[in-house]
This record gives C-alpha cells, sequence and structure tokens, in this order.
C-alpha cells in the first residue's frame, strides 16, 4: 500500500512538471481559392482546436479549420500539429486584425490588408529564393518593408531554412519563427526547392498551403491584378527515385492550366511562372543552368520528354523567375539559347521570347555563387550583392522590376521595364535583333 501511494505521488508530481505547448507558432498566411480568401497556417506541439479570429475595427468574425499532425523523418521523428483555417468573405482594402489558436491560448495580435480580386490594379511584390536561418541577410530589410505595407504578396522561389529538415526539423521550426514577420502580415507564396528534398519533400508539404495545384504546394496557380502566376517543382526531374508520374502529373497540369490562362488574357493578360532550377545561368558551377542540355529546359535525359521551355513559349509566358543559383541575374530576351530581343534601343519592348531572372541572393549559410569571366550572349546583367527584387506589375502592358542589394543599403543595382502592347504565343521571327554588342555588365560579382 505504502509502494503505491509513493508511485501515484511520482506520477502526480510528473504530471505538474509537463510543458504543455499549445502557444501558437510559425504563423503565416497564403491566398485561398480567391483573394478574398487568406488561409493562416501555424504550429502547435499539442492538440489543439484551430480557429482565427478577425474583424476590422475588433475580432467579431471567427473561422474555424482544423490540424493534421505531421511526424518530421529524422531520428527523433519529432512531431507537431499544424492548423489551418480559411477566413472568407474579406473586403478588398480593408485593413484587419486578427490573432489565431483556441480558447486555451491565442497568439499576439497580427494585421494584413484584404486584396481586391479584380485585375485592374497594381499589385507589388517581393521575390527572392535561397533563404536560411543562418545568414539570412536581406532579412530584416524584408521584414521592414512588409510591414511598412511596401507589399502585397511574397513570392519565395524554393530553399527555405537550410534545411526544414535540419536537426530533426528544428532549423525548419525555428526559419519558421524568423519569417512569422513577414509572413503572418501578407501572403507568403512558395514554391518547392532541392533543399526540401528529405523525406519527399515532407517538411515542406506539411508547413505551407498553397492554393489548387496538387493539394500540395508542389505545382499551383493564382490570380493577382493583371497577373497569372504559375508555380511548378522544377525538383521533380532531379528526385526520379520519387516517381516519373510526378513530372508527367506536373507537365499535363501545365499543359491545362496555361491553356486556360491565355483564354483569360483580355483580363489576366500577364502570365509569370516561378520555379527553383533555372534553365540558364552564367555561374561557374556545374548546376543544370550551366549545362547547354539543361533539364528543367529540355525534359528528361534520353527520352527528351516534359520539357518545359517550349511549353512555356508555345504560350506566351511573360517572364519566368528561378532561384538556386546565389546570385542574381538578368537575361535579354530568350529562348532555346538564342536571343529575341525587342530592338535594339528597346530590348524589353514587345520582345519575342520570355524574360528570365535569376533572383536567388536572400542570403543563407552557402553564401555567394561566383560567375563565369564570359558569359553567353543571352546574360544582360550579373550581380553578387545578397538581395531580393521587386516587381510592381501597373497594367495590362507595363510591368517594372528592381534588384535591391542589401550589401548597399538598400540601394537598387538594377531596373528595367518590360512593355508590352500584346500577350499570347510568340510569333515567329529571326534570333538576333537587337543582341547587345556588349558582354554582360557585372556588378560586384564574385
Amino acid at each position: 500500500m505504502a509502494r503505491l501511494a509513493v508511485l501515484v505521488a511520482v506520477l502526480l508530481c510528473a504530471s505538474v512538471r509537463a510543458v504543455l505547448y499549445t502557444t501558437p507558432e510559425q504563423i503565416h498566411l497564403a491566398l485561398g481559392g480567391s483573394p478574398s480568401e487568406l488561409v493562416a497556417t501555424w504550429s502547435t506541439f499539442n492538440a489543439t482546436d484551430s480557429v482565427v479570429e478577425y474583424g476590422t475595427t475588433s475580432l467579431s468574425m471567427r473561422a474555424t479549420g482544423s490540424s493534421s499532425v505531421f511526424v518530421d523523418g529524422g531520428s527523433l521523428h519529432r512531431s507537431q500539429y499544424i492548423h489551418r483555417v480559411t477566413m472568407t468573405g474579406l473586403q478588398a482594402g480593408q485593413r484587419y486584425m486578427y490573432h489565431v489558436g483556441s480558447d486555451v491560448e491565442w497568439s499576439a495580435l497580427f494585421f494584413f490588408t484584404a486584396l481586391r480580386s479584380d485585375a485592374a490594379w497594381s499589385p507589388r511584390f517581393a521575390l527572392y529564393g535561397d533563404m536560411g536561418n543562418v545568414n539570412a541577410q536581406s532579412l530584416p530589410r524584408l521584414q521592414s518593408e512588409t510591414q511598412q505595407g511596401a507589399y502585397d504578396a511574397i513570392v519565395h522561389v524554393g530553399d527555405f531554412a537550410y534545411d526544414l529538415d535540419s536537426d530533426n526539423a528544428q532549423v525548419g521550426d525555428e526559419f519558421m519563427r524568423q519569417i512569422e514577420s513577414i509572413a503572418a502580415y501578407l501572403p507568403y507564396m512558395t514554391c518547392v526547392g532541392n533543399h526540401e528534398y528529405a523525406y519527399n519533400f515532407s517538411n515542406y508539404k506539411a508547413r505551407f498551403s498553397m492554393p489548387g495545384g496538387d493539394g500540395q504546394g508542389m505545382f499551383y496557380s493564382f490570380d493577382l491584378g493583371p497577373v497569372h502566376f504559375v508555380a511548378v517543382s522544377t525538383e521533380f526531374y532531379f528526385f526520379l527515385e520519387y516517381g516519373l508520374a510526378q513530372v508527367q502529373r506536373q507537365f499535363k497540369w501545365l499543359e491545362n492550366d496555361l491553356e486556360m490562362a491565355n483564354k483569360n488574357r483580355a483580363e489576366r493578360p500577364w502570365i509569370v511562372t516561378f520555379g527553383h532550377r533555372p534553365m540558364y545561368c552564367s555561374n561557374n558551377d556545374h548546376n543544370d543552368c550551366t549545362r547547354s542540355e539543361s533539364i528543367v529546359r529540355l525534359g528528361i535525359p534520353f527520352l527528351g520528354l516534359y520539357g518545359m521551355e517550349k511549353l512555356f513559349y508555345d504560350h506566351g509566358v511573360d517572364l519566368m523567375f528561378w532561384a538556386h543559383e546565389h546570385s542574381y541575374e538578368r537575361m535579354w530576351p530568350l529562348y532555346d539559347r538564342k536571343v529575341y530581343n525587342g530592338s535594339t534601343k528597346a530590348p524589353y519592348t514587345n520582345p519575342g521570347a520570355p524574360v528570365h531572372i535569376i533572383t536567388g541572393s536572400a542570403g543563407n549559410r552557402e553564401r555567394h555563387d561566383g560567375f563565369v569571366k564570359n558569359p553567353q550572349p543571352w546574360s544582360a546583367f550579373r550581380n553578387s550583392d545578397y538581395g531580393y527584387t521587386r516587381m510592381q506589375v501597373f497594367n495590362s502592358s507595363h510591368l517594372h522590376l528592381e534588384q535591391v542589394s542589401d550589401d548597399k543599403g538598400g540601394q537598387v543595382v538594377d531596373a528595367m521595364w518590360l512593355i508590352k502592347d500584346k500577350h499570347g504565343p510568340y510569333p515567329a521571327r529571326s534570333a538576333g535583333q537587337g543582341v547587345a554588342s556588349k558582354p554582360a555588365e557585372n556588378e560586384a560579382a564574385r
């Protein structure tokens, strides 16, 4: 009897000392099925309800969702509850406050501005890839600009945390806490990169909530302002141990999505894609984009199937964003390794091919990638500073890009206008029109 009493006392003491992890953390937003919907995603380490309270002047609206248990594939098999709740009926232009959690515990208060669903406005974006937990140099500037209302959405072009699964996913948890100061205030749209490959990209699939597509954020599309955005997984081509079927499914989906987007170009004239590994680059490593037979560009080796470049060209994609290379590079309008400038004086006015931008210099533990000394004629400008890209789509014909150098205190080190009087499949024309007569400009190229 005495032993039983001691055992009960020990168990009671242990239960008192147990830590309850119900605090919502790693909060981030993404677009839902339309800009009038936002999906809030967050984590807790114990089970709770999934609730968002929100409103314009008070927390008078309430939305509920669900959670799922995510178990990391590392040796500790750490688990967490990932919650998803959709806020609906948001009124464009209204500023909302919100918090997430449950009646057990709530997060701090955040805010966002609801986006317009129509095409007749000029959305502003920050775009970058390859941001890590360590050496995320661009993050403080992005935090400040985001909270001052400089952007309507963020696009993260693959490679998170370095890596989401590292140290039994504790690096991923800390990275998601780091970006909360951006991602809790506006839609944080993503695509997958090679650093997310572990356990069949399970950390990426579990942590982010992208709309439509394959339902796992590996490929999907959304409309914002006059732009139809398309997110793709370049990683399907490099991790075939997870199956060739994923390449096939994405390609079929892309054909259908781009066909529908072209039918809707009167309303959403711009088509902008983003994927992690670029088709072209002039870096001095041995990545896919340094090869003339790029797998992303031309498809599965020896089979020549599912290459993206011809598909994007045939459907008149206007602009492609990439990352992977830890640098910034702007190309001349380009298809099949040939330049199709609009003219010598105005290369980006009515060009004959898509424009490629590499924006992978946000900052991570691997630091910079260098450049070859003599790039190919299709390379227009290169920069190795830490930084990110800004984009504003002004209307159906004018789109502006600029590259921000964090090394230079926020200075814009490159800028261009992409001007198109007509959108759609590119007309047949001779290559080489307006090709630059000088090598690519280099600033801080290492």
